[in-house]
């Protein structure tokens, strides 16, 4: 009888650890250019943290950062072919297959909080039919992470109107932020986040462009010396994951992810007017000047603008006059 209960018992923790091996089959592997620091870091691991807890570990996450595995560039494709299960990356990345992401590039633009909130609200007529767009390339987006306004960096003096720029080499990290940039007449360079500290420690551009969050967390005010708030351009980045890779999870993973990846959306977009006010102020405390435009600065910035909207117009076409008509219909 004893014999009896004691293998019954077996079998049954037996069944039990099989089962729950069996339970834990799903691992995102996240690639990441920023470092852990970051605000976008720390937002990935609110996320890890709430589709684990939800999963009770059937959902597990491992998360590269500081371009371990690929460089921003590099995350479309690596997501989009299935080499990497998830991946953060710049909305500006998707350019080539969808030139109408840099909408949100488009010179001062979406320039207050109130006007990305509306932009980038799920199902928005401006992020819908981009989210829909980038499907298209074999990746999913599960959530947009804000990043904040672009930013000037330069030495020795902020860059107060487009004569500023004339004949200086700009670090950009997007078509669009190129053309605006050719158009105040300056040479646009487009180099990653992840290798601008060491093109301004070496001096391969002289100004930098960058969301005010990346001073802080890359400690940029040790190669630039003066941030000139020019808010030009909102910087957004995307969380992706490969459609054939979801489309094979279970049913119940995909809404516990689903609802993790929301909850990790509301977090950063809520915490970001914070996060820039931060960032400023570190960097001013370890010794960066910070400018703000005069209204007639921005004004002569906005004149210079044209020609920015003419290109895109060119290149975005039907999709890109449909984001665009939305984005300016927020502004009424």
């Amino acid at each position: 009888m004893k014999l009896a209960r004691f293998a019954a018992g077996l079998a049954a923790g037996l069944a039990m650890t099989v089962s729950a091996a069996l339970a834990e089959q799903t691992t995102l592997r996240i690639t990441l250019q920023l470092p852990m620091k970051s605000h976008l870091g720390q937002n990935l691991l609110v996320f890890k943290e709430k589709v684990e807890a939800a999963s009770n570990g059937e959902v597990a996450v491992e998360i590269y950062d500081s371009a371990q595995l690929y460089k921003d560039k590099e995350v479309p494709q690596a997501v989009g072919s299935g080499a990497i299960e998830m991946g953060v990356v710049s909305l500006t990345r998707y350019v080539g297959d969808v030139p109408a992401v840099d909408l949100f590039y488009m010179p001062f633009l979406l320039n207050s909080e109130e006007l990305v909130r509306k932009a980038v609200a799920p199902g928005s007529p401006v992020r819908g039919p981009l989210d829909e767009a980038i499907l298209d390339t074999g990746s999913r987006v599960l959530w947009w992470q804000a990043y904040g306004g672009s930013v000037l960096l330069s030495n020795g003096g902020p860059i107060k109107t487009p004569a500023d720029l004339a004949g200086k080499k700009v670090r950009v990290f997007g078509k669009t932020l190129g053309e605006w940039v050719k158009a105040a007449g300056g040479a646009p360079t487009l180099i990653s986040g992840s290798e601008q500290y060491i093109a301004y420690q070496r001096g391969t551009v002289d100004i930098g462009m960058t969301g005010v969050s990346g001073v802080k967390s890359r400690r940029l005010w040790e190669v630039m010396d003066t941030i000139t708030l020019t808010n030009n351009a909102d910087v957004e980045f995307v969380v992706v994951v490969n459609e054939d890779f979801w489309k094979g999870l279970p049913e119940q993973h995909r809404a516990w992810i689903n609802e993790a990846a929301l909850a990790a959306e509301k977090d950063v977009r809520d915490k970001m007017s914070t996060i820039e006010a931060e960032a400023i102020k570190m960097a001013a405390d370890n010794g960066m000047t910070i400018y703000t435009p005069t209204a007639e600065e921005i004004a002569v910035w906005k004149a210079s603008a044209q020609p920015v909207y003419d290109q895109f117009a060119a290149d975005a076409g039907e999709l890109g006059q449909k984001v665009l008509d939305a984005a300016r219909s927020f502004q009424n």
